[in-house]
């Protein structure tokens, strides 16, 4: 078995989903062995998958690039996934407030709002006033996904805000580079 360091596997969707990231690391390192692929298309819209297959790819000097596919969006926002065909109707209404709500996050980190925790806080508790059971809504750097420092965050580092939260039975989970 194939794993991924703690510190990126064990945060955000691997905190929900333990051992998750284990099963990924596993497949991808099987598959990869079979085809011996020169490139790799991974969608951003699993951006921390995305970022751990990069970081296995570098750790075993795999010749294969991983390439980050821009995720798909219906007109609303949504991101295109197969679990979009579990929601209901007015759940389907609803969902691009997902998104919206990264938007949200995403303007006002540009801005410079100086309580990025609290920015974090205020997303969720938009999300549950809109009917979402959030797991998460968390802003970090693109290049490790651990949570900026001030001094990062005030310097430009690149930032990804990244979610997961139930809409019904439905858990999605969508992020967004800032």
């Amino acid at each position: 078995r194939v794993h991924p360091p703690d510190d990126l596997g064990n945060i955000l969707e691997g905190e929900f989903r333990p051992g998750f990231f284990n099963g990924v690391c596993t497949v991808v390192t099987k598959l990869f062995s079979c085809v011996q692929p020169r490139v790799a298309v991974f969608g951003k819209k699993d951006y921390q998958q995305l970022m751990i297959v990069r970081n296995m790819a570098r750790q075993f000097a795999l010749p294969t690039e991983i390439i980050g596919a821009e995720t798909f969006r219906a007109e609303d926002g949504l991101a295109l996934s197969s679990r979009n065909g579990y929601l209901s109707a007015a759940e389907r209404a609803e969902a691009p407030f997902l998104y919206q709500t990264l938007q949200y996050v995403a303007e006002r980190t540009r801005a410079g709002h100086a309580d990025l925790v609290a920015l974090e806080r205020d997303a969720m508790e938009r999300l549950a006033a809109h009917g979402w059971q959030p797991d998460y809504v968390s802003i970090r750097k693109r290049m490790n996904l651990q949570a900026p420092s001030r001094e990062e965050y005030e310097t430009g580092a690149p930032l990804v805000v990244l979610t997961a939260a139930k809409l019904g039975a439905t858990r999605l989970i969508d992020n967004l580079e800032i």
